[in-house]
């Protein structure tokens, strides 16, 4: 378990290689293929353009697609959770919950899960960045990718 306990303000994940050296790395040789495209165009100068666009796409899609397939098994934990823990009738309208809002909620300790879930489902919340700064008994999240 990590050194510092998650909450709202720092449970946002940074990925060292990823956003401080690789996402650098990408944005300066996307700029660099611009300006050659400019200086000198040519079919080279903008085949190193497209390929440039081509590698940032691809870095976006390696990040992307991990966190959708981990969102969906924080769906089926959730819902795992929802029937331990909530009633029934509660539990089935959680389930039609948006995807973001079931995320968040994983941090809700389940002393506070039937609150907030009722006023999720009654649309008390608009975002779930909202859910998040509601709750007042974080729960740790410290495996996300």
């Amino acid at each position: 378990m990590p050194e510092t306990t998650q909450s709202f303000s720092n449970h946002t994940r940074w990925h060292v290689p990823f956003h401080f050296v690789l996402g650098p790395i990408m944005l300066v040789h996307l700029i660099w293929c611009v300006v050659k495209l400019v200086k000198v165009p040519s079919l080279d100068t903008a085949e190193a353009l497209l390929l440039a666009i081509g590698l940032i796409l691809m870095m976006f899609l390696t990040r992307i697609n991990p966190l959708r397939a981990q969102d969906r098994v924080i769906r089926l934990e959730e819902q795992l959770r929802y029937q331990r823990v909530l009633p029934a009738d509660l539990a089935a309208k959680a389930n039609e919950l948006p995807v973001g809002f079931i995320v968040a909620l994983r941090f809700a300790s389940d002393a506070e899960l039937p609150t907030l879930v009722r006023q999720a489902v009654d649309r008390k919340f608009s975002k779930p960045a909202e859910i998040k700064q509601a709750i007042s008994t974080w729960r740790g999240d410290y495996f996300r990718v």
